[in-house]
Order: C-alpha cells, then sequence, then structure tokens
C-alpha cells in the first residue's frame, strides 16, 4: 500500500515517553515519580512486558538501581516485542552484561556426557538473531537443578575482568534453599575444605590439606513440621558448595539425594539463586538482582 505521494507510509512507531532520572532509587519508584497519573498496576505491566528502556536497554526489574542522569522511555502500546529466548527470563541486558533467571533442570552449558539444551545456548541464539557476529561468554555457572540468576558477558574482555576481580567485583550472591528437617539455630557460618571425588561427589573435610576452603553463612527463615526454609550467602564459591554443607549440619536440601536428602515434596532441588549484586565494569554502577523466593517454596510453609 502507497500514500498519495507514491512513497511507502512510514512505519507506525509506537508512542513512547522519555525521561530523565532526577534522583537515585528503583525503577519502580522512578516510574512512579515521572508518571504519577498512571496507576501502579500499569506501570508493573510495563515493565513485566518489556516495555520500558533504561539508556535504551529492557529491564524489566522493579527494584533495578538507577542514578540521576539516566534515561528512561516507556511504550505505553504493547509492541511485539524481541525474539526472547524460549525458557529463560532476561532479567537485564546491556551492551556488555546479561543476567538471566535460569530455571530448574536447564544447563548452564553442556558437559562431555551431555549436550542437551544449555542456557548457553538459548542465549547464543538470542544474541545471534540480531546479529551473526555476536557471540556471549560464560561468567559463574550454577548446577543444573539449581534455578536462579546466571551472568553472561557480550565480549571476552567483559567476561575476563569480572572473573580477574571476583571477590571485589561480585557484592553479593544470596540463595534460599528447603532443607530437611526444623534447623533450631537462628543462623550460622558452615567452614570446611572441599574435594571432589573421580565420581563427582564432594566432600567435605576439616584438613586444610584435604581440598579448597569453603564458607557459607545462612539464616533460618522459617520452620515448619518437616522443612525449613534458609538464606544462603555465599562467601566463597565452590561446586555443590551449599548442597555438601547443609549435608554436613545434618539438614541436606530437599530432592538432593546425591547428598544425603530422602524427600522431594517439590519435585526438584530446592535451591534457588536468589541475589546478584556486583559492581558493573564498564560503568562502575553497582547492579543488584533479587528473584524472590519461588512460590512452590512458600507453600511448604503454610501460615497458621
Amino acid at each position: 500500500m502507497q500514500n498519495k505521494t507514491g512513497n511507502r507510509p512510514e512505519k507506525k512507531t509506537p508512542k513512547s515517553d522519555k525521561v530523565t532520572v532526577e534522583h537515585s532509587g528503583s525503577l519502580l519508584t522512578s516510574l512512579i515519580e515521572a508518571f504519577p497519573q498512571k496507576s501502579r498496576s500499569l506501570l508493573k505491566a510495563v515493565l513485566r512486558d518489556q516495555q520500558v528502556l533504561v539508556d535504551d536497554k529492557p529491564v524489566t526489574q522493579f527494584d533495578h538501581l538507577l542514578t540521576a542522569g539516566q534515561i528512561l522511555e516507556v511504550f505505553w502500546e504493547k509492541t511485539s516485542p524481541r525474539h526472547r529466548p524460549h525458557g529463560l527470563k532476561i532479567v537485564f541486558e546491556d551492551e556488555d552484561l546479561i543476567v538471566v533467571e535460569k530455571p530448574a533442570g536447564l544447563l548452564t552449558v553442556a558437559t562431555d556426557k551431555e549436550k542437551r539444551k544449555t542456557a548457553y545456548a538459548l542465549l547464543s541464539d538470542y544474541v545471534k538473531a540480531e546479529n551473526p557476529d555476536n557471540k556471549i561468554y560464560i561468567v559463574h555457572r550454577i548446577d543444573r537443578e539449581t534455578s536462579g540468576l546466571l551472568l553472561f558477558a557480550k565480549n571476552e574482555a567483559i567476561k575476563h575482568k569480572i572473573q580477574e576481580t571476583w571477590g571485589a567485583t561480585i557484592k553479593e550472591r544470596i540463595y534460599v534453599a528447603v532443607v530437611e528437617g526444623v534447623v533450631e539455630r537462628e543462623g550460622g557460618t558452615i567452614t570446611s575444605f572441599l574435594k571432589e571425588s573421580k565420581a563427582f561427589i564432594v566432600y567435605s573435610s576439616q584438613n586444610p590439606k584435604n581440598g579448597q576452603k569453603a564458607v557459607t553463612h545462612y539464616t533460618t527463615l522459617k520452620t515448619g513440621k518437616d522443612y525449613s526454609l534458609l538464606e544462603i550467602q555465599l562467601e566463597t564459591g565452590r561446586k555443590h558448595q551449599i548442597r555438601v554443607h547443609m549435608q554436613d549440619i545434618g539438614h541436606p536440601v530437599v530432592g538432593d539425594t546425591k547428598y544425603g536428602s530422602r524427600q522431594k515434596p517439590l519435585g526438584r532441588l530446592g535451591l534457588h539463586a536468589r541475589v546478584l549484586a556486583f559492581t558493573h565494569p564498564a560503568t562502575g554502577r553497582l547492579c543488584r538482582f533479587d528473584t524472590g523466593i519461588p512460590s512452590k517454596f512458600h507453600r511448604l510453609f503454610p501460615r497458621e
């Protein structure tokens, strides 16, 4: 179809509003301040549907931290979104990094023994759909049966920068876990030395010469008749660290038959990487993402 001048009609641009952030704070707070005439439910909906851009990149986390001077753009009309990787939720994306929420059951990356669909493969297809030369790089991993936040880099220099400064760059890694039994202590710290066997089972020891030092801090959030809900903060990031340390204190993660669990009330491993906070290697800004506690976990602790 052509217009009267013989030219093809211009593609309609979705109606949007663009504002400059005046005060540091959460994304949702900034949206409420910028658009007081809009309902809170509408603002949450445009966030959920990837219609909010921060400095030209879509962000869906309502508690994403902003600083004064950043540019917000909100598209009020729902449009056909860019192809998203099926089975992965993109929490944050810019020109350097992608943060995703991985479901339980999905590998981070393929192994020698298994070449199944992975988070890496899904994201690789996603970035290549925009430009075949685009690549992604794995920064860290979480177990296949663990759900939660994963960080990927879009170039090799950023990947190396994060990995080489991991202790200074990563500010928080917080998990939630459902464990067997009633954890009576309000919290504590578990320290041991971990070593993996040829059978890929990690063993815990108090002998400094027998493995890598691992430190896990935990806080008891809820207890029920059969289970406890813990918040777990990693000081080190060893393979299977949380799972082994929960076995050490006699409260294995539910569904973790490899490390002593005999119950599977969730139909999956009761471990979720809830919070990831880091200093952005390119901008220096603090980035913090919190996915909350899975509803399945909450259902094991009904309110009295």
